[in-house]
């Protein structure tokens, strides 16, 4: 749990693939159609990526239109961090890929690493850049979220395959010279003992690439749903009125709350316990899915462009992924 930390979101960009995953593909060969799944997850269409792209390829062009957005060059970046569950390779980090690609490396280059907190990635890395930047020693971090989920889903999986989608979002975090903006609360937190209800069996040290792996598709996700909707429903709602309650704050006073793309009725069912209207959360998971570590800051740059956030306004972004994680934080902007 954390304190005020005095920082600015400078600039923020999204990018997803073109092609457009509608329902009616999964029920064009999986018991399943475009009301059931609509009905149950709000989702209507998902992007994927291209066979010949990576998620570099979506993290990067985040990146750019986040520091177009700050007016920034790369140069002006003192440490870059890449927030994924599907990392360009399992070493090196995603980030020293991204800081090749965007002009920045050689003998000099500033610090990049990965962070892995699934769903709940960006307010993890948004925390962390913040605390750092708070040390006095970084002054302009690079936080993104990126996944392509699409290449570790198992399109024969039903109750998985329907849910997730490709994308990435960025965010340039700076200091602030206005001591009323920033990040009021934090709360970062995790049950290990649920590991296995979101997971990927093999690939790691635990279980090796090998052939019998392979066939028995264990590098694909496996979910179990009814324990995490359970799961998410409650720590959802809890988030919000702790983050509230611990500020002083009311849900009147918020501009917005910006959750995790999860499942619509998760995220309905949280902002109805704090009464607030359909228009003050943001809402994205019928166009794109459940995209992971990109969902809050995707969501969160769209309410940016359209004229939804502004200078002052109180938000509050909260999620829940894998691990399981969870996350939240209140930020005045």
């Amino acid at each position: 749990m954390g304190g005020h930390l005095n920082i600015v979101i400078r600039g923020t960009g999204a990018s997803v693939p073109d092609h457009v995953i509608t329902n009616d593909h999964f029920a064009s060969y999986l018991d399943t159609s475009d009301e059931w799944i609509l009905s149950r997850t709000g989702i209507k269409e998902r992007r994927k990526i291209a066979d010949d792209k990576t998620v570099l390829d979506l993290a990067l062009e985040a990146s750019r239109l986040a520091l177009e957005d700050a007016k920034m060059t790369p140069d002006e970046l003192d440490l870059i961090m890449v927030c994924t569950a599907t990392p360009e390779t399992q070493v090196p980090a995603t980030a020293c890929w991204l800081q090749h690609e965007l002009g920045i490396s050689g003998e000099n280059g500033i610090g990049t690493f990965d962070l892995s907190a699934a769903c709940s990635g960006f307010i993890y890395g948004l925390v962390f850049a913040s605390n750092i930047i708070q040390g006095g020693n970084y002054k302009n971090v690079l936080v993104v979220g990126a996944e392509t989920l699409s290449r570790i889903t198992d399109s024969q999986d039903r109750s998985t395959a329907i849910l997730f989608g490709d994308g990435a979002g960025a965010a340039i975090i700076s200091r602030s010279e206005d001591p009323e903006q920033g990040i009021l609360y934090n709360e970062l937190g995790a049950d290990g003992s649920r590991a296995k209800a979101i997971w990927m069996p093999a690939g790691g040290s635990r279980d090796p690439a090998s052939i019998r792996t392979v066939n028995e598709r264990l590098h694909n996700l496996r979910m179990n749903g009814r324990e995490v909707y359970k799961f998410a429903v409650l720590k959802m709602q809890q988030l919000i009125v702790e983050a509230l309650e611990r500020t002083g704050h009311v849900a009147d006073d918020l501009a917005m709350i910006i959750p995790h793309q999860s499942n619509r009725r998760i995220m309905d069912s949280a902002r109805e316990r704090v009464n607030l209207p359909p228009e003050k959360m943001a809402v994205n998971i019928d166009r794109y899915g459940n995209t992971s570590s990109a969902s809050v800051i995707m969501a969160f740059d769209e309410a940016r462009r359209d004229g939804r956030l502004k200078a002052g306004d109180l938000v509050l972004i909260v999620a829940f992924g894998a691990g399981v994680t969870w996350g939240s934080a209140l930020i005045r902007l």
